[in-house]
């Protein structure tokens, strides 16, 4: 089986941009694939949070992935910074990065403008320890989100950089992975820009019913359509998209009809995107309860996939050291 990899930075809780852009398709590669799955809790250190958020939020991941349909038994879940082995990894993909690449990646820019005074080194590094939880396990697959996939190329560079410095054929390149054609990006409800809790425009998977009835009702919109089967603009056409990912068919063509003859009403069109939504967040908080109340359970599922991904890890190390020349 190819083996596929993935992870999510523990800044709060998982919204609807990671379950319908990540976790879901988590839940369907575990069958067909050699799955492993962590929480990026070094990742988040370059935001500076405090320890006590670290330590609450991992578990609070690691109950949502859960309850999002991940078997540990099938696919095992770890914390990022039980692996120690990563950081070594990180170590020798920095010696054979460079500056000027990484300073042109985009997500480094972009968090550089939102934080201009805490600019750091791992913020700047963070595409080679991205690549360095990936290549650690030799992934194959790498489901990815749109806005990550420059980040996976560098990855990609990585691997290459790697085999032709030391003239080996050790790591293999890791490869984007759909369940679409094209990455899924759920839009914010702010009318512009992807979902994200820095933005502030999520519905998260422990919003209850009435919290996201009311953040749907709030979403941007304009004034309507003025001439029939126009172009939806932007703050339209995310809403719709909310109606594809979350809606039937059969619901998305009636209200994408209602556009196209300029009857459509934004308030029906709010109250249908979020009963859909609802009904699909509603299960998914309850098992969210029912293990985050479990705090033993937890820590069990986190050692015991520590220890599985540990193994992995060490025996890539194991090899790299050989082939750069240290002793093992």
């Amino acid at each position: 089986m190819e083996k596929v990899v993935s992870g999510i930075r523990p800044t709060g809780n998982l919204h609807l941009g990671n379950y319908f852009g990540a976790v879901k398709s988590f839940v369907k590669m575990q069958d067909d694939y050699d799955c492993m799955f962590f929480i990026a809790d070094w990742h988040s250190l370059t935001t500076h949070p405090k320890p006590e958020n670290i330590q609450q939020s991992v578990r609070t991941i690691l109950a949502e992935y859960m309850a999002c349909g991940i078997d540990p038994q099938k696919a095992p879940i770890y914390v990022q910074s039980d692996v120690k082995e990563t950081l070594e990894l990180y170590l020798f993909l920095n010696m054979n990065a460079y500056l000027g690449e990484l300073e042109r990646v985009t997500t480094f820019k972009e968090k550089a403008r939102k934080q201009p005074d805490n600019v750091n080194a791992g913020l700047l590094t963070y595409p080679t320890l991205m690549a360095a939880d990936i290549l650690q396990h030799r992934a194959a697959k790498v489901p990815v989100g749109k806005d990550q996939e420059q980040n996976m190329e560098m990855a990609r560079k990585c691997a290459r950089r790697f085999n032709h410095i030391y003239g080996v054929e050790f790591f293999p390149e890791p490869q984007n992975f759909y369940f679409s054609e094209k990455a899924l990006k759920v839009p914010g409800l702010d009318g512009s820009g992807k979902m994200g809790k820095s933005e502030g425009n999520c519905i998260y998977l422990r919003d209850d019913d009435k919290t996201i009835t009311k953040k749907v009702m709030k979403a941007v919109t304009d004034s309507g359509p003025q001439e029939p089967n126009s172009q939806k603009p932007e703050v339209i056409e995310n809403l719709f998209t909310f109606l594809r990912i979350a809606s039937t068919e059969d619901t998305y063509n009636y209200f994408d009809e209602k556009w196209n003859d300029c009857t459509l009403r934004y308030g029906d069109l709010k109250k249908q995107i979020a009963a859909d939504l609802c009904s699909i967040v509603a299960p998914i908080r309850q098992r969210i309860e029912e293990y985050s109340a479990n705090t033993e359970l937890l820590d069990r599922i986190a050692r015991e996939g520590a220890d599985r991904a540990r193994e992995s890890a060490s025996a890539t190390l194991k090899e790299v050291r050989r082939i750069v020349g240290f002793r093992s």
